[in-house]
Formats: structure tokens, C-alpha cells, sequence
């Protein structure tokens, strides 16, 4: 027996690319942009938060101003990406934690290069990921969010005192939980117990049923939901895109498969997400044995309430049959 309904518009906190086109490369033009857009909408993401990775200064302000050209070109696109989310570079540059981010590009806190990049973004970073083990993070977190931008924690192997000490100073989130982590990890305590049990941490999680397991993403959706749970897709330019082999839209030869699981070709590994949140929010629906309101609200009014960003314009239709949800339409304006 199915069902419809409609919710708020969603928002993605954690977007590198989608349907082509890649926000990192530098190279992203308006109508590029315009295919992301339109191409998350029809899944029921009506904003999203583009992601600069860690790069060269150059690199990432490039990256910025591109966003921001974007924005000016039309009102849609002005309204789809309501703020910019830095993934770095301020990241562990350990192997493992660091993830596919460019050692070379990684450095410890500097207020003038993020002062710099949000000048370029014209205000717009709204959420910044770092690794707060590095020397200088505790007073960089304090003076990055009383200025506004939130703080994450990610791609970190920052001890316990240090977790505690980073949301005394005030991180508010965990950035994809569970992931930018080594395949081994001290049995405990770790990074990933530390910020799970911190109350004052929301967590973002990859929940696409490849980057986490259901073990895993049934212990984060029980310490985390209902209040401190965000879902994201951290998708990269592939996301939206034929399965198939790809060279050079994400670096070197990968494999898009049909069950969305993205891999370098010849390989299990991943080589990023490829999904979209509508995975997410079903798996959630699937680990969690939680109604469509419920697992909504892990992609609307959590990550806008965490965000400090105004409730979505937007309306998107669900149907709802066999424990799964497909976007039936969007109206409105993000």
C-alpha cells in the first residue's frame, strides 16, 4: 500500500560536485552549476552548500569566486546555494584522516588566509571543516565563530581533552562521522567514540549504505537522532551521472557502478560518493524503522537550525511505498 505526502525543501550540507560538474575544479561555470541544481531538485534538494576542499589559496579562492559568480547569475542558483562549506584546508595531514585531500595543501590554522577566502566569498562560508589537534585551533575556533561561521570537526585524530576543549571553544559539529578516519583506530578511546559521546556535537553522516555500514549507522542514528543528526551526501561530480568508467572528472580512472557505489577502476575502493540524499534518507528510514516525518527532519529543520539558515520555501512531494520514498515533485523557491 503506498502513500504521498510532502515536506519541506531539503538541504545538503556537504555538496563537492554533482551531474558533471565538479566545484573543486576551478573550471565550474554558471551552467554547470545551473545542471547541479536542477538535478538535485528533481530528488528533493532544494539548497545545498557547495564544498571547497583543502587546496592552495589560489586554488580555493578561485573555487569561491566561482560559487559566487554563480549566485550572481541567477536567482535560482542565488537560492539553491545559501552558503559555502571549507573542507580544509586546516585538516590532519595523516594518512588515513586526511582522505584524498592534497598532503602539500594541508597547514595549520591561519586566520588571515580564512579571513581572505571569506572576503572572496563575500561572507558566505558558513560552515568550516578542521582537524583541531593542530597548535593554534583552540583560539582559531573561538574567533571563527564569533564571527558567525560554524565549525566542524573532520578528517581529525584529535584527542579526547582536545575534542572536549574544540566545542568548548565552539565546534557545534562532527563532519561525515565515521569517515576521513584511518582503517585502525586505537580500540579506545578514539575519535570517533569521543564524538559520538559529546552531547554538544551534531554529526553529519555519509548514510548512502556504502561509506558506512548498517552496524554503524544504526549507532549513530541512536546517539545522535533526533535532534543532532544531519544526513549529507558529500557527493562529488559523478553523483547524478550513468554508471560507467570516468577518467578525470575525480582524479584517475574510476568506476560509477549501478548501485551507486563509487570506486577506483580495477578496485573495491571507494573513490567518493556518488549518491544522492534521497539514498540517504531511505537507508535512515531502513536502519532506523522510523517514520518519512521522522527521518525528514534530519535534512530540513536540523541542518537549517544548526546552520542558522531561514526554513525552506520549497515543497517536495513523496511517495511513499514498501519502506522507501521517491520525490514525486518540488514547487517552490529553495
Amino acid at each position: 500500500m503506498s502513500r504521498t505526502l510532502t515536506t519541506p525543501g531539503w538541504l545538503d550540507i556537504q555538496v563537492n560536485g554533482y551531474a558533471g560538474t565538479d566545484f573543486n575544479s576551478g573550471t565550474a561555470d554558471p551552467d554547470g552549476f545551473e545542471r547541479a541544481r536542477a538535478a538535485q531538485r528533481s530528488l528533493g534538494v532544494t539548497r545545498f552548500l557547495p564544498t571547497v576542499i583543502t587546496g592552495t589559496q589560489a586554488g580555493m579562492g578561485e573555487c569561491v569566486r566561482r560559487i559566487v559568480e554563480a549566485r550572481a547569475s541567477s536567482p535560482e542558483l542565488d537560492a539553491a546555494m545559501p552558503a559555502i562549506h571549507l573542507e580544509g584546508p586546516f585538516i590532519s595531514a595523516e594518512d588515513g584522516a586526511r582522505g584524498a585531500h592534497p598532503l602539500e595543501c594541508v597547514r595549520p590554522p591561519d586566520l588571515t588566509l580564512f579571513e581572505d577566502l571569506q572576503a572572496l566569498a563575500g561572507g558566505l562560508v558558513r560552515l568550516l571543516t578542521l582537524a583541531p589537534e593542530h597548535e593554534g585551533s583552540l583560539d582559531f575556533i573561538a574567533r571563527v565563530t564569533a564571527a558567525g561561521t560554524r565549525v566542524a570537526i573532520g578528517h581529525s585524530l584529535a584527542s579526547s581533552q582536545r575534542i572536549r576543549e574544540a566545542v568548548d571553544a565552539g565546534a557545534t559539529l562532527s563532519t561525515h562521522l565515521g569517515n576521513g578516519l584511518p582503517n585502525s583506530l586505537r580500540r579506545h578511546p578514539n575519535p570517533l567514540f569521543d564524538q559520538l559521546a559529546e552531547p554538544r556535537l551534531s554529526a553529519s553522516a555519509i548514510f548512502d549504505g556504502h561509506h558506512l555500514p548498517d552496524s554503524v549507522m544504526r549507532v549513530i542514528h541512536r546517539m545522535k537522532a533526533p535532534d543532532s543528526l544531519v544526513l549529507t551526501s558529500d557527493a562529488v561530480a559523478l553523483a547524478g551521472m550513468p554508471a560507467g568508467v570516468y577518467e578525470g572528472q575525480v582524479g584517475g580512472k574510476v568506476e560509477l557502478h549501478a548501485s551507486g557505489r563509487l570506486t577506483m577502476y580495477g578496485s573495491d575502493y571507494l573513490a567518493g560518493s556518488a549518491s544522492s540524499l534521497l539514498d540517504g534518507v531511505n537507508n535512515a528510514l531502513r536502519v532506523s524503522g522510523l517514520d518519512v516525518p521522522e527521518v525528514v527532519r534530519y535534512v530540513t529543520e536540523v541542518p537549517a537550525r544548526l546552520l542558522g539558515l531561514p526554513p525552506s520555501g520549497a515543497t517536495v512531494g513523496l511517495a511513499v511505498a514498501g519502506g522507501k520514498v521517491t520525490v514525486t515533485g518540488v514547487t517552490g523557491q529553495a
